[in-house]
């Protein structure tokens, strides 16, 4: 059994699963910003390019986790130089990555070849120019990277690697929201598992009256608007731009999904404990009904020694609810991208690093934790997961959510998981309703948004 392993908390272990191609724009002179073809002057590929040498060593900065990625690479490739370097993957947002490139920007020297990041929100920053400096990130969608490779993504899996038409990363694998659920225990219950959120809510309400102690979710993790608010298509986080967003979590879209949980909070079936602490084990082994989140709590939280330990056979996953007369959507928790430098002295082996990493089955299939970005490896991957007999369900509704992330959530220089951890996570313990916090964390976003640069509406 391969196991999911996450990637805020334990993304610096993994991080998994949401994207697509829908943005090889700039290849096909259909999109908006991106332009056609490449600016004169600008390079063999869209951007400033130094001297090639075919023989240059790379160097290639991955988490812990990714080492995987670079040793299955090297395998497959021994006659190419490389240098790994381990970092934090930026994980739990500790801007890592950022803040290193700005200092070789400042040194003018120094830039690592590849990057893996456990961040969603790095090609906002690393594909502009920083004080008149070149970007780090090399444009990937004008010819360095194969138009028919960025093509076999999952639909929108590359949405957040795209800026202004142009695609500027790799997305490692996807971490889409699905409905894990206990089979074992829904049956001994004679419940149902739920289709809509009504339906979900319902369900909490009523473990509530007749098994109290056991669960339906939590609140606890910096990742929870990422999975309840994003799939109620609440506009807190609309990337309309470079440097715009619209936040406005007065919507109706909000309101429901922070009152659904206002109850389940109220009645003790939806906790704000994080799924990463003793405290969640402690309480909360063999009596997890159900749990919204990623696809990687699979091996993160569920089939994990060290965790919930759910034994074989009574895990099932079933797609992500959708609201009463709409059709389901579903948010986004993590999913690694990788980066190629545009400062690179060797971009034919720094492309065929990050082309390796994310399409060959040699990793993505054999070794990778998480579900893939590249479609035909995903396919592949769960047949994989299929045959380990471990869950109580076939693994369609992970491939089915893959492709219905809403696309009204987007990937801002700023972090929203350190917004609401920071924000909602006290108010929330100190007895405050997410509905009465709605404008608080409205004035959060928009503070931090502007912190950042951005014009917010």
């Amino acid at each position: 059994m391969v196991r999911f392993t996450s990637a805020r908390k334990l993304r610096s272990r993994l991080a998994i699963l949401g994207g697509a191609v829908l943005f090889t724009v700039a290849l096909t002179g259909c999109g908006g910003g991106g332009g056609g073809g490449t600016d004169p002057g600008t390079g063999e590929y869209g951007f400033p390019q130094v001297a090639q040498d075919d023989k240059a060593s790379i160097t290639v900065w991955v988490d812990a986790d990714r080492t995987k990625a670079a040793d299955a690479f090297q395998k497959a490739n021994p006659g190419v130089p490389i240098q790994v370097v381990t970092y934090d993957g930026s994980a739990n947002g500790s801007n890592s990555f950022r803040t290193k490139i700005q200092l070789f920007d400042r040194a003018g020297s120094g830039w690592p070849d590849v990057v893996f990041s456990s961040q969603n929100n790095d090609a906002a920053w690393a594909s502009q120019k920083s004080n008149g400096k070149q970007a780090y990130a090399a444009v990937l969608s004008d010819g360095l990277v194969a138009k028919d490779t960025l093509d076999k993504f999952t639909a929108g899996a590359l949405n957040p690697c795209t800026v202004d038409g142009k695609v500027y990363c790799l997305r490692n694998d996807l971490a889409q929201a699905v409905l894990w659920y206990n089979k074992a225990l829904l049956d001994q219950f004679g419940y149902r598992v739920p289709t809509t959120w009504e339906e979900y809510q319902a369900l909490g309400e009523k473990v509530a009256r007749e098994h109290p102690g056991y669960i339906v979710g939590t609140v606890g993790d910096a990742w929870t608007p990422e999975v309840y608010f994003w799939a109620s298509k609440c506009q807190a986080n609309g990337i309309t731009g470079p440097k715009d967003v619209t936040v406005d979590t007065g919507t109706p879209q909000c309101r429901r999904a922070a009152t659904m949980l206002d109850t389940l909070i109220k009645n003790g079936t939806t906790p704000n404990v994080s799924v990463f602490t003793p405290e969640f084990v402690q309480k909360y082994s063999g009596k997890v009904l159900t749990m919204p989140g990623p696809a990687w709590y699979a091996g993160a939280i569920f089939n994990n020694p060290q965790s919930l330990n759910v034994p074989k056979g009574q895990l099932g996953v079933a797609a992500p609810p959708a609201w009463q007369g709409e059709q389901a959507v579903t948010g986004n928790v993590g999913g690694g991208t990788w980066f190629v430098s545009s400062h690179s002295k060797n971009l034919k082996a720094a492309e065929s690093f990050v082309r390796f990493v994310t399409t060959a089955d040699q990793y993505q299939v054999e070794v990778a934790p998480g579900y893939p970005a590249y479609a035909p490896a995903a396919e592949k991957w769960v047949q994989k997961q299929q045959t380990s007999g471990y869950y109580a369900s076939d693994l369609q509704a992970v491939a089915e959510a893959g492709t219905s992330i809403w696309d009204g959530w987007g990937s801002g220089i700023f972090s929203q998981e350190a917004i609401w951890a920071k924000t909602m996570t006290p108010a929330i313990a100190n007895g405050k309703s997410l509905v009465s916090l709605l404008p608080e964390w409205q004035t959060a976003i928009k503070n931090q948004a502007q912190v950042a640069g951005y014009t917010v509406k």
